[in-house]
């Protein structure tokens, strides 16, 4: 029971840093230094699509549930969790790269609105 609690504390943190790399440049409207967490996590989950690379935690999550008596699972996070939800014939490589394009231009929208933000501040207390 110990490896399984172990392996879906596993997918809640990958699931957690999932969604930190899809959405936390919104966090850095509110906190500005949370881009110095941010940028690096995203370009890992942007490199991981374009490589079409496994995240290490899904190879850790399969250990422990075979440790702890369940069967593991092929491909990565992405293709077991997230895809039958939304594509229920499998992952292809144009997904995932269609998934790395979709974190950058998320990203590069919302660091951008959050420049924009602090110039419209600053030219507010300048003026």
């Amino acid at each position: 029971m110990g490896y399984r609690l172990a392996a879906d504390l596993v997918v809640l943190t990958h699931a957690a840093f999932v969604l930190f790399v899809l959405f936390g440049a919104a966090l850095s409207l509110r906190w500005p230094r949370m881009a110095y967490l941010h940028v690096p996590a995203a370009a890992w989950g942007a490199l991981i699509e374009f490589q079409g690379w496994i995240c290490p935690l899904t190879p850790l999550e399969n250990r422990l549930r075979q440790a702890g008596g369940e069967r593991g699972y092929t491909g990565g996070f992405v293709e077991h969790y997230v895809l039958p939800v939304l594509y229920p014939e499998g992952l292809t490589r144009s997904h995932q790269v269609a998934f790395g394009v979709a974190v950058l231009v998320l990203n590069v929208v919302l660091y951008g609105a959050a420049w924009l933000r602090r110039r419209r501040r600053a030219t507010v207390r300048s003026s």
